[in-house]
């Protein structure tokens, strides 16, 4: 199983079960409906931001060098939109067998509730991802590079390609420009 699938399948879960709480604790009390919904979303969000934050870690211990790191916003952005749209999906199913989930149509379930929860989950997962890392990399030595001197601009100083071979004067002064007139035609 790939990363960004592991964690879509984890939290797709615990967002189902989200919703199924968030559906009975208003059903009770219907006047802290405000309370319960921030409540759920936000446990669920500390989840995801430790994850994330447990995932920058590991990557910074196991790759030193930040260029050789893994894409963990690309694994966490695939695990989000993954945990929207089957978590929407199967809240929508349950929704037609149990009334008291607050679902909408389908269309709105897959679309604006899974883009919700694919952002909710990115931006709290790269937030720990970057947490993680940086508190790995503030106690590490400095990163050895394996490269030559120079050869880490070589092929992207586009002044010292322009600049090779030409006068270091200019000497060639610009001037105005004529226009022809364009309506004596």
């Amino acid at each position: 199983m790939s990363k960004w699938l592991l964690r879509g399948v984890v939290f797709a879960t615990a967002m189902v079960i989200v919703r199924l709480l968030q559906g009975v604790l208003i059903n009770a009390s219907p006047q802290n409906a405000m309370w319960f919904s921030i409540t759920l979303v936000a446990v669920f969000t500390i989840a995801v931001f430790i994850w994330g934050y447990v995932d920058g870690g590991a990557d910074a211990r196991r790759n030193p060098d930040p260029d050789r790191r893994a894409d963990l916003a690309m694994t966490w952005l695939l695990a989000g939109l993954f945990a929207g749209v089957v978590s929407g999906a199967v809240s929508w199913i349950i929704g037609l067998f149990y009334k008291s989930i607050y679902v909408e149509a389908l269309l709105n379930e897959l679309t604006t509730f899974a883009a919700f929860t694919a952002l909710l989950m990115f931006l709290a997962a790269v937030a720990g991802v970057t947490l993680g890392r940086w508190l790995v990399d503030r106690k590490a030595p400095p990163v050895t590079r394996h490269d030559h001197v120079g050869d880490e601009r070589a092929d992207t100083d586009v002044f010292a390609a322009v600049n090779a071979g030409t006068p270091s004067e200019d000497t060639e002064k610009t001037g105005p420009v004529e226009i022809p007139d364009q309506h004596n035609k």
